[in-house]
């Protein structure tokens, strides 16, 4: 993190993108744990910068339902339940069945610096095969780091940026909520879930129901996991 804002807007923007990447990951990796609250002040201070772009980030990462306002006292980690993850995982589920039937029906050509849909969906797939070796490692940071990546290339194929960012920020939602109990098993090796590859494979084969029942059985299979965790 650099130690002070320089001049300009565009320094200030991209220091208040940098907090807000940095925090987000600090929520990722539960070093800040659901209801924990802070100050404007305190990261400012953590990070050496001044109170304006922090100020803006943490309202950017409320509007994203990773923080709450506390009146007159700051901000807190949002604490999400089982419920909530109920529901996002519906929801990515709607966005993707829409993207891929899009994506196929769409003349099956990606709008991605003019290349075909077989040659964007195989970068995809490439970070699709890092994903799916931190996931069967059980390497739960590497693998979110992946994850967020390899959705947010997919959808971008679709050259929607309005449902990409939906569905990326539903993914950093349901993963803050996953990792709040993740975080409590010694061991995820041979638990998490690892189809990355299948679901760009069954596009590839232009079969986006096929990718869609592949994304079902992801989305119940982390639920599955979240239950059981919650449940030990």
């Amino acid at each position: 993190m650099p130690g002070s804002t320089g001049n300009g807007a565009v320094t200030r923007s991209t220091l208040r993108q940098q907090v807000a990447d940095a925090l987000r990951d600090e929520v990722l990796a539960c070093r800040l744990q659901p209801g924990q609250e802070f100050t404007v002040k305190e990261i400012a201070e953590q990070y050496g910068v001044s109170a304006t772009p922090v100020r803006e980030a943490l309202v950017d990462l409320s509007a994203q339902g990773l923080l709450d306002a506390v009146q007159h006292r700051g901000f807190e980690v949002h604490a999400y339940s089982l419920e909530d993850y109920r529901g996002m995982i519906e929801a990515r589920g709607l966005v993707t069945d829409g993207i891929f039937r899009l994506l196929i029906a769409n003349g099956g050509e990606a709008v991605l610096q003019g290349a075909p849909l077989a040659a964007a969906l195989a970068a995809v797939r490439r970070r699709g095969e890092e994903a799916q070796r931190a996931a069967a490692a059980g390497e739960l940071n590497v693998l979110i780091g992946y994850d967020l990546r390899f959705w947010r290339e997919l959808s971008a194929l679709y050259s929607n940026p309005y449902l990409a960012d939906f569905l990326h920020r539903l993914r950093v939602q349901s993963w803050v909520c996953a990792v709040q109990h993740l975080r409590r098993v010694t061991e995820l090796k041979g638990r998490l879930w690892c189809g990355y590859t299948d679901v760009v494979d069954a596009l590839a084969r232009r079969d986006p129901a096929a990718a869609q029942v592949m994304v079902a059985a992801y989305n119940a299979h982390s639920l599955a996991l979240l239950e059981r965790v919650a449940a030990e």
